[in-house]
């Protein structure tokens, strides 16, 4: 923008109320402008209260899990109202709510129901009066009502209802209660939106070339903006947000691929000979035979590592589908051609189990394997560091104990990484520096292989992990029998009891975990604690019964993993500490009390602790009796939605790659990956679930400038440098077109 307006300036504004705006980031008409209205209100494409009640009372729209009707059960609607009448009552210890009957003309009324503010909705409320009205609707089948609990509410003058009524797409946008309190109304904040773009919009320069947008059938993004915020007809706002959507899209994936092209370009990396005679020697000698996916995958890696440029992969695979094997095939390919391997655990459990089941499966190879972990004596810890540093070790498994500065390697070629999640970028960027320092000239940088058994979308894949090469082992090794998933109720309990017995009578072990560590008085969930005392006195007085939760100590859980694996205990009663842990291939039955509470992705890695032998495995997920008949009144249409779909879900399929979609679209991105440490961007615009084929629209049409022009230095390229610089000048990755 070549000239800034301060928004004190424009009428009905003033300095104050341009204070609360800024305090809300609007500080520039640039920033009222990308302010875009988070909904329409459209006679032509409302629902109509009457259409809200046909969806919401049908009792199969519960039954089912497809987007769709997840998208109408919790979607928040917008809707035109008036008020009809308000009633005023008491609940508790004389709390006071209130009820408004609200109706549009459909010929079905809805309940608004204010547990708070009472006295401000009661004094700006009145029968006759116009609401725009946007909120979650809720269905109540016993009475057959429909139900709003606190929307937004937003009243309305009477040329508004008439423009409504006549046709007119009324942007809705989002008011802070700031805002509402400096006496920005709904009304207010559209006239400062139209005084903007009358003075500024045209002043905005558009950062997609002519070329880009004629290719991709983009509006400008004057056009774009005027749409979003005085839209005449709905295509045109589609149209807008399509544009808005690819900017923000093409942008972030210009970025990853600046990210992938600097990786790619100053390193040398480690060679290593495709043919690998140990490697050869271990498939020959396994037990079972590895999958089509496998060897996919490990040609991949190999493919990588024979390049000369170092690998940053990142292999995905389901619990149980077989990457540790990959692993330690990829790990000989680089010993063979004379390089010290590394694979990192976050436990050291885990690292237990990788440094036993490696060391079983390279017997007889002349593989020497060694394990530093941080609960080890000194003088044990000083032989290992003396075997790496003299490069007698080919493969060291540890923990965090691998970042000491006292462990010095030597040509440290591939480093592996498992659970990636549980490490930062930092601790990688430590470990790959270690690894340079390990050869004599320092130039060469070691290959990384991080492998992560929680599967994510190949939409959140391609976006998120867009500098990074992907490979995913979607196929299971045959001898893995699907684990049978059932949803059982409370007073079902007694029953998957004697399933558990049963099965311990086989020689078999069984996991019980709790949502909580102890007892709570606001939340009526089972805890660990208190259970694991009635299981083992009360339930399987003749059974051992472990105990493991996250407030122990570190070497108490260490403790309590191996007596479990090593057979001490029958059941071991724990909470969602189990989510990773070391493999217990004799444990066939997991029971996940209040199931409901647990998310979709945390359910399937808990159940992915069982069926990790040939056996037949069981997960029961447990939930309250009412479940069975109507989900819990007290939590949103959302929520209960949500738990439906979660526990129908597990028990439809045991493939964590679909259940992952279905918990995207459940969660959203943001909360399903933790949007600090997922390195995703607050989108304005995208929709990562369903955006998707635009997402590879974007990212195809950046990648491909960027080999094209690796530093945009062509004219009609300027504006795409300046924009990147200026969205990206904190990251040191967007020098490499700097």
């Amino acid at each position: 923008m070549e000239q800034v307006l301060p928004l004190q300036y424009l009428k009905g504004i003033g300095p104050k109320r341009a204070e609360v705006l800024a305090k809300e980031g609007l500080r520039t008409p640039q920033d009222v402008l990308l302010y875009v209205p988070r909904g329409y209100v459209n006679r032509d494409g409302s629902r109509t209260l009457a259409e809200l009640a046909g969806v919401h009372g049908r009792d199969d729209v519960w039954a089912r899990s497809d987007a769709a009707t997840l998208a109408r059960v919790t979607s928040e609607v917008t809707i035109i109202v008036g008020i009809v009448s308000m009633q005023e009552g008491r609940y508790g210890r004389g709390k006071t709510m209130l009820t408004v009957t609200v109706a549009d003309g459909s010929g079905v009324t809805a309940q608004v129901v204010f547990w708070n503010m009472v006295e401000y909705y009661k004094r700006v409320l009145e029968p006759g009066r116009y609401v725009v009205m946007s909120g979650r609707p809720e269905f109540d089948q016993r009475w057959n009502r429909l139900s709003f609990t606190h929307p937004e509410l937003e009243r309305i003058d009477d040329d508004d209802v008439a423009g409504y009524r006549a046709g007119v797409i009324l942007p809705n946008y989002t008011l802070t209660q700031g805002m509402r309190n400096a006496g920005i109304t709904m009304k207010l904040f559209r006239q400062m939106v139209d005084q903007v773009i009358e003075r500024t919009a045209e002043q905005m320069t558009d950062p997609l070339p002519d070329a880009l947008r004629a290719e991709h059938n983009l509006v400008t993004l004057q056009d774009a903006l005027r749409e979003l915020h005085r839209p005449t007809v709905l295509a045109n706002v589609v149209a807008a947000q399509r544009r808005m959507k690819f900017e923000e899209l093409f942008f972030f994936e210009l970025l990853l691929a600046a990210r992938a092209s600097s990786r790619k370009r100053p390193d040398r990396g480690c060679v290593v000979d495709p043919k690998s005679p140990r490697a050869r020697a271990l498939v020959d000698r396994l037990p079972f035979t590895l999958t089509t996916a496998q060897r996919r995958v490990i040609r991949e890696i190999v493919d990588d590592m024979s390049s000369g440029t170092p690998m940053n992969r990142l292999l995905q695979g389901d619990v149980g589908s077989g990457k540790t094997v990959v692993a330690l095939l990829s790990m000989l390919d680089a010993i063979d051609s004379g390089y010290q391997t590394l694979i990192m655990a976050p436990t050291e459990i885990l690292a237990e189990q990788h440094y036993n089941g490696i060391r079983r499966m390279v017997d007889g190879l002349d593989v020497n394997v060694v394990q530093l972990v941080g609960g080890q004596r000194k003088k044990i810890r000083a032989e290992v560091a003396e075997a790496i540093a003299s490069g007698q070790a080919n493969i060291i498994v540890g923990t965090h104990a691998l970042f000491e500065a006292s462990i010095t390697y030597q040509r440290l070629g591939l480093i592996v990484i498992d659970e990636q999640h549980r490490f930062g970028v930092a601790q990688r960027a430590a470990l790959s520096s270690l690894a340079k320092q390990s050869f004599e000239d320092r130039t060469q940088t070691p290959h990384i292989l991080v492998m992560s058994a929680t599967p994510i979308p190949r939409t959140l894949s391609m976006t998120l992990y867009g500098d990074l090469d992907v490979s995913v082992i979607d196929e299971l090794p045959a001898n893995r029998k699907p684990i049978r998933t059932e949803v059982v109720f409370e007073s079902q309990l007694s029953v998957v009891h004697e399933m558990i017995r049963a099965e311990i009578r086989r020689g078999r072990q069984a996991y019980i975990v709790y949502p909580l560590v102890e007892k709570s008085d606001k939340l009526e969930l089972k805890s660990a604690v208190e259970h694991h005392e009635t299981l083992q006195h009360e339930v399987f007085p003749d059974l051992r019964v472990g105990l493991l939760h996250g407030q122990m100590l570190w070497y108490e859980k260490e403790d309590v993993m191996r007596a479990f694996l090593q057979g001490d205990y029958d059941i071991l009663v724990a909470t969602t500490v189990v989510e990773v842990g070391v493999d217990v291939p004799n444990a066939t039955v997991m029971l996940i009390e209040n199931a409901e509470r647990f998310g979709l992705s945390q359910l399937h890695q808990l159940r992915g602790r069982v069926g990790r032998g040939a056996e037949q495995s069981y997960c029961y997920l447990a939930t309250k009796d009412y479940f069975r008949y109507q989900l819990q009144r007290s939590e949103t249409a959302a929520d209960r939605a949500s738990a439906a779909i979660r526990l129908r879900t597990m028990e439809e399929t045991t493939d964590g790659f679909r259940i992952a979609e279905v918990d995207l679209k459940l969660r959203g991105p943001g909360d399903m990956l933790g949007t600090r440490q997922s390195g995703l961007p607050e989108f304005r615009f995208v929709d990562l679930v369903a955006d998707t084929p635009l997402i590879a629209v974007a990212r195809d049409a950046a990648f491909g400038m960027l080999r094209a022009d690796p530093r945009l230095q062509r004219p009609d390229h300027s504006g795409i440098r300046e924009r990147l610089i200026a969205l990206f000048e904190g990251s040191a990755t967007f020098m490499t077109v700097a």
